[in-house]
């Protein structure tokens, strides 16, 4: 007999709670499970295997815990494990149950919104190694001109509440000018990691009028609401009362405190050890 829960939502840290909060929006209804994975974050530097190891036991811990679709909100896992997560072990050890990743959704919302066909994806270092965005687009908008920039800065910036400050502007603002350097023609940059939304206010500021800038919650949520509209039997497997909790595998009472101060709202975390 299946087990009905939550969706599940993982991260390697805090980034993911932005997805979380326009996910909750569009879908106020389902319970969520998130899970970030602190202890071992940043995910971004880190290589293909052990990705795929970390992200495989977060989505496996997610499964004992009754959910039944997880939404990786990570790019570096969607990037370099969810393939191999769809196409070796769920048909093996799970068949009834779903990983989806943030990659293909955002790609697709790229080509609606750049009018020059010249775009920028700013992202973690293992993103960008992945050529993950450059080789979806080259599906769905073989068009587009593509121009990538890892900034290994920002997610250190953001768990650390120092993207303010006037040394994490010159370190967001150094990572802008090298990316509009590559392509002047550029006239919509993706956010291609979930950390990046909580700098949005800098971004703007630091951007020229004309250039879009596209945040992922939206689009994920979106592709969400789709996505189950078109799979009832998994909509019918998540429960619907409502409600969120949250893990950590750092210190619940660390990642409260700076969650809450991240997204504006009270954040009561529990620890997880995953292995």
């Amino acid at each position: 007999m299946s087990v009905n829960g939550p969706i599940g939502v993982f991260d390697s840290g805090y980034g993911g709670l932005t997805v979380l909060k326009e996910i909750r929006e569009k879908l106020p209804e389902y319970d969520f499970l998130y899970l970030g994975d602190n202890a071992r974050a940043p995910y971004g530097s880190r290589s293909f295997d052990v990705i795929y190891e970390y992200t495989w036991q977060a989505v496996q811990a997610l499964f004992d815990r009754g959910c039944s679709l997880v939404i990786l909100a990570c790019n570096t896992a969607s990037a370099k494990a969810l393939r191999n997560i769809q196409q070796i072990k769920l048909p093996e050890l799970h068949p009834g149950k779903r990983v989806l990743g943030v990659i293909r959704p955002s790609t697709e919302e790229l080509d609606k919104h750049t009018h020059t066909k010249h775009v920028g994806v700013l992202a973690t270092e293992g993103t960008i190694r992945s050529n993950s965005y450059q080789i979806e687009l080259a599906k769905f908008a073989p068009d587009l001109v593509v121009n990538q920039h890892a900034c290994p800065m920002w997610v250190p910036l953001v768990e650390n509440n120092q993207f303010d400050t006037p040394g994490g502007i010159y370190f967001i603002q150094n990572d802008l000018i090298q990316l509009l350097e590559k392509d002047p023609k550029i006239d919509t940059i993706l956010l291609a990691c979930t950390h990046y939304p909580i700098l949005q206010e800098q971004l703007r500021r630091l951007l020229p009028d004309h250039i879009e800038l596209l945040a992922q919650g939206k689009i994920v949520a979106e592709s969400l609401a789709d996505y189950l509209f078109r799979h009832p039997e998994l909509a019918d497997k998540c429960t619907k009362n409502g409600s969120v909790r949250y893990l950590t595998t750092e210190s619940a009472k660390d990642f409260s405190e700076k969650a809450s101060l991240l997204m504006n709202t009270e954040i009561q975390a529990e620890h997880l050890t995953l292995h």
